[in-house]
């Protein structure tokens, strides 16, 4: 990756999710502006410019972040909450991309403020045909909140 801010975080553990994911973005034109990291703790590190990534500007912030919930040390609601609870990254783009459909996941993404819910197909085009519309919508369609400023990753 080059070193400007990823245009996507990606938050997942499952290395066959990550592939899927990698290769669904590398076909619709995001794949060397994406940022993998495998949980919750790294992807707080990397939000906040702290551990590993504390000499990256913590005001440049990814356009996406794509958020598993089942995730190890951290799980992804609490990486939500934590987002949300700072001033730098509150209005941060947080999908949350999970194989849970349980209301009560739903729920409580949506009550920590998540951007949006979608739950991953199972059928591999399926996935990929989500991942790319996700992708186009959060970086080219949807309108970022002007405060997030020209440092925020634009595709």
């Amino acid at each position: 990756m080059n070193s400007a801010v990823p245009a996507i975080l990606l938050v997942e553990d499952n290395p066959d999710d990550e592939a899927l994911t990698l290769r669904a973005l590398t076909r619709s034109g995001f794949g060397d502006r994406v940022k993998v990291v495998r949980d919750g703790a790294e992807a707080l590190d990397f939000m906040f410019a702290a551990g590993q990534y504390n000499d990256r500007d913590p005001a440049r912030l990814p356009g996406l972040v794509l958020l598993d919930l089942k995730l190890p040390r951290i799980d992804g609601l609490e990486v939500l909450r934590r987002l949300r609870a700072d001033p730098r990254t509150t209005l941060a783009c947080v999908v949350v991309f999970t194989s849970s459909g349980e209301q009560r996941d739903i729920h409580r993404a949506y009550e920590n403020r998540a951007n949006s819910f979608v739950r991953k197909p199972v059928a591999f085009e399926s996935f990929s045909q989500t991942v790319e519309q996700l992708a186009r919508y959060w970086l080219q369609i949807n309108e970022p909140e002007s405060s997030l400023g020209p440092n925020h990753a634009q595709p």
